[in-house]
Formats: C-alpha cells, structure tokens, sequence
C-alpha cells in the first residue's frame, strides 16, 4: 500500500485535525491539477474524492466538510462542491462520490439541488458506469416523505449505472450517530483507509468552552414581548437572549438553535397513561434522572417512534400522532419506566431564523417566534418549543441555545445592491435582521419589503420599527398585504403582481430576492408570482422566465429561507 505523502509538515501551527483535513483538501487540488510534475517529484496517493451536498439551511453543507476532514485523514484528497455547481455531465466524470443532501417541504429537494435532481431524473441523463457512491439522507420521520430526496439520489445513480459502495441511511432529526456510522462504512468501503484517523486532541487547561448543538449555551433570556394586538387569532413573540460571555457569534441569515424543555402539564398526563408518580428513576444520556425530569427535559413526546409502537404492541396509524395518543389508546399496557424511556426519541432542538443583526444588537440575539397551539380529538396540543418561550423561558431564566449557520441565506455582499425580500407573518424574521445589518454598515442599496399577515390592526409585526426604517429611508419601499381586511383575500404574491413593472425593473438592477417563511403554500406561490412578473413585465415566455429565475438562483440572487 503506497503511503501517504503529506502536505502540511507536522510543525505547522495546525491542530492534528486541521492538518489532516488540509493534507486532503490541498491534495485534492493537485491531483486535479493538470501540470505535470516535475521529474522526481513524489506523486500524491491520496484517492479522490468528491463530497456533493444538498442543502436548505447549511446542515448538509456543514456535514460535507465534516466528512471531508475525516476523509482528508483517512488518505482521500476530498473535495466538497455544492450540488447547484454540479453538472450531470461532470458527474459522470467522477469516480467516488459521497452525497450528502436534506429533504424540505413535501419530500422536495432543496434549493441547490433542484437542478442536479431534475438533470438526472431526464431521459437523456449521461451514464454514470464509472461511479461508486454512497448516499446520506437527513430529514425529519414527522413528515410523510421522510428524507425522500436523498432516495431519489440513491435510486438515480443506481439506475444510471453508479455501483452503491455503502447502503444509504435515512438521519432523523438526532442525526450524528447516523452520520458518522455511514460516513465509516462508506470510507472503509472505498478501500483507501491508508491512515488511521487522527487522535483527539484534548483540550488544553483553561481553554474557552465551544458551544454548539452538543453543548448548547444557557442563554440567559431577557425578554418575551408579544407582537400581535389585543383580539388577534395570533400569538407572536419577539425573545431575546444574552450571549454575553458564550463566544457564540453569528451573521444576519443565521438560525438559532433552542433546546426547548415540554410542557409540565403534558408530561403529567404521560405519568398518569403510565401509572407512575414521576420519581421513578431512569437512564438517560445525562445520567440517571427522575421519569418526570426525563421526560421534561431529554425526550420527545411528539410522533411515536418504531420502538415505542412496537413495545406497546401497537400499529402505526393517523389518529397516533403523539406519545399520548399510543399510550391511551392501549391503557392496559403499561411499560417499566426504564423500556418507556429507551424507547423515546431524545428531544431535539428547534431552529429559528435570527431576527436581529449583531452589529445592531451587540451580546444579543433575537428571534420572532409563533406560538403554535391546536387541538387534535378534543384534546389541547401544543407546539413544543414555541409554547416553552411563550409560557415558560422567561420564568426558567435561561435556555439552550447555539448558532446554526446559514451561508446559503444571506443580505448581498455589496451594500449597493438593491434588495427585495417577501417575508410573511413569521417569515419577516430574517429580513429585520437585513436592514439592521445594512442600516449599521451604512449600506446605501435600495430595499423592499414585502409583508403579509391577517389584519393590520392586529397582526402587524413590527410596525413601529417598519414605520421608523421608511422615514429614515432605510426602508424604501413597503407593500403589505393583510388578508382578512377586505372580503376577498390578499396576500405577498398578489402585491407582488401589482407591482410587476417595479419589481421587475429591481431586478434588472441587480437587485436580490429574497423569501422567507411556510414552504408548502407561500413559498411556492411566491415563486410562481415571480415566474408571472417576468413574463408579464420582461415580455417573456413561460421557457425564458424559467431560465431567468434559474439564472438568479445561479447567481445566489434568489434565495430562500423555508420551512
């Protein structure tokens, strides 16, 4: 076995894994390189690699890098490219390939994908004989189509000729286990395993901790102020936390991670289906705790998993959506503590888009968060993590959080250029974040809002704030669109087609479009809209619109923060 030849010397100021990932990634632009070396020199043995991700908020993108630097140690010169950057026909080109790619809305892939998914799924798709692969699918088991994207990858490069290496694993929502499993398999199984993986470097006394969704911080929570007005259906809040003293940073764009706790009073309920006063104690990832602490702090109560079905001897059905519904649904069966618990999902963090700018808000993050509550068979529920900062994180005094970041959502790198963003409802989150950015770096671009909820008198988020950024001219345009203030109803993309000739002309500017907020009506509406003001305005066919659109998403001109 021919030995590895290293790029980085071992006295370089680099951590052990920091050399191994580089030794990889430089390797890898060599052995692309089509210079031919000079005589003598000692060829790179290092096998590449190439790590595609698919991603809609930036946990592909972050996994694919984490897979590169493992790789980089373990003799693969790995080289991490975007599936928006890739070609069918550069993909069959290929030889190795891990992908790496999310799964958003009705089993859709997101959008650096779409075109790679759909170029492979046509019928003159080039053949991918010389390929070996492997597949990892995150997603989420409380959609129906759980991580169908990365099995419509899977399926695709075997159809085309690809040779599967590795099965393909489906990540839930606690996805690392998974993920490193998968990464192993697929590594060991490409056969260029030529260095053992690197040690872990302990760190040194004294050393700041980093948080992260491992080890979320304990932000100190400083304010829970509802938005909405007195009679609104609606219940909005805008939280903000400390991150004094955390290290954490994060950029206008980002998302925060919160570790929400459930609500005590259906964790009474869990106790009573059990017949357990919640004393009762059991394992758990944090060691042994309380049943009621348990299940108040560590576990999910929401979707049934496998295990639990199967333990209860119970069917997977629709009226099953949480924990509750199986346990009264068989009350003659009553699992120990201990097996109840072990068949749980760990509870798993919420992400929220951030809605302020750190320049603005120094030591502070803010979020703008709608509380969820419904009722399902008569009975009250509750959505986990935004009912905990309604009702409860102000009184707890802090919250788990980290900073998720999202590189694929961001305000345009040039304060010249115009923007546009549509952001309903919730979905203004982000783009409070883009115009405090831009008012504190004294970005002169032009920028448009377009904002949307029920009524104005009651649902208009940050009015004040909104009203403040026109009159400073921050805020050069903004069309709102309140649905139940007039008989016939009318949301963002309604006022977005008034606008047509305006909006297109933005665009021919340079300027960026940008939507955030629900995935499986408004965006999609949204997008169609815009189809329609190119056509209609631009004087185009339905086949040039499309390539428009298509253009501003190559160019990271449109981009979208769904959910």
């Amino acid at each position: 076995m021919t030995a590895i030849v290293p790029l980085i010397p071992d006295n370089a100021p680099f951590s052990p894994e920091q050399r191994a990932w580089l030794n990889g990634f430089l390797a890898g632009i060599f052995s692309r390189s089509a210079a031919p070396q000079s005589a003598g020199a000692p060829a790179a043995a290092l096998t590449p690699l190439t790590i595609l991700f698919g991603t809609q908020t930036g946990t592909a993108e972050t996994l694919a890098k984490q897979a590169a630097k493992e790789a980089g140690k373990r003799g693969f010169a790995a080289t991490v490219l975007d599936m928006a950057a890739t070609t069918a026909a550069q993909l069959s080109q290929e030889k190795n390939v891990l992908v790496i790619t999310s799964t958003y809305g009705d089993g859709e892939p997101p959008d650096n994908a779409k075109t790679l998914h759909a170029a492979l799924a046509a019928a003159d798709a080039p053949a991918l004989s010389s390929l070996r692969f492997s597949v990892c699918s995150l997603g989420d088991t409380n959609y129906t189509a759980f991580c169908q994207c990365g099995k419509d990858f899977d399926t695709r490069l075997e159809k085309l000729g690809g040779q599967r290496i590795a099965p393909r694993t489906d990540c839930d929502l606690d996805y690392e286990t998974s993920f490193t499993t998968w990464l192993d398999a697929s590594l060991s199984a490409l056969g260029s395993a030529t260095a053992a993986p690197a040690a872990e470097s302990t760190p040194a006394t004294g050393a700041p901790v980093e948080y992260s969704k491992k080890n979320p911080f304990s932000a100190p929570v400083l304010t829970v102020r509802n938005l909405n007005g007195t009679g609104s259906a609606k219940e909005v809040n805008h939280v903000e936390f400390s991150l004094e003293g955390s290290g954490l940073v994060y950029e206008a764009g980002d998302a925060l991670g919160v570790l929400p706790h459930n609500c005590p009073e259906h964790v009474s309920h869990i106790l009573a289906a059990l017949g357990c006063d919640g004393e009762e104690a059991v394992p758990t990832a944090a060691g042994e705790l309380s049943l009621r602490t348990a299940l108040t702090a560590q576990f999910g109560l929401g979707k049934p998993s496998a295990e639990l079905l199967a333990l209860l001897g119970a069917t997977a059905r629709p009226e099953l959506h949480h924990v509750i519904d199986v346990l009264l649904a068989h009350p003659d069966k009553r699992p120990a503590p201990a097996a109840f618990v072990a068949a749980l999902k760990k509870l798993q963090p919420r992400l929220y888009s951030i809605s302020s700018s750190p320049k603005a808000h120094p030591g502070q993050v803010h979020l703008t968060v709608g509380a969820v509550r419904y009722d399902v068979h008569g009975r009250a529920r509750k959505g986990v993590c935004s009912t905990y900062l309604a009702e409860r994180a102000l009184a707890h005094g802090t919250a788990g959080v980290f900073v998720h970041s999202n590189k694929a959502f961001r305000p345009p790198a040039q304060g010249d250029t115009p923007m546009i963003m549509v952001g309903p409802g919730t979905g203004i989150a982000p783009f409070r974040a883009f115009l405090e950015e831009r008012a504190a770096s004294g970005a002169k671009g032009k920028n448009w809002l377009f904002f949307g909820d029920q009524r104005a008198e009651t649902d208009f988020l940050y009015r004040e704030e909104l009203a403040a950024m026109q009159q400073s001219g921050l805020l050069t345009r903004l069309d709102l669109a309140f649905s139940r203030d007039q008989k016939e109803k009318i949301y963002v993309q309604n006022r977005m087609l008034e606008a047509a000739a305006e909006l297109y002309a933005w665009l021919e500017a340079g300027a960026c479009f940008y939507v955030c907020g629900d995935a499986s009506r408004m965006a999609k509406d949204v997008d169609a809209a815009l189809h329609t003001v190119i056509q209609t305005a631009g004087g185009k066919s339905a086949e040039e619109a499309a390539a428009y659109v298509q253009a501003l998403k190559a160019a990271k001109r449109y981009q979208r923060d769904v959910y």
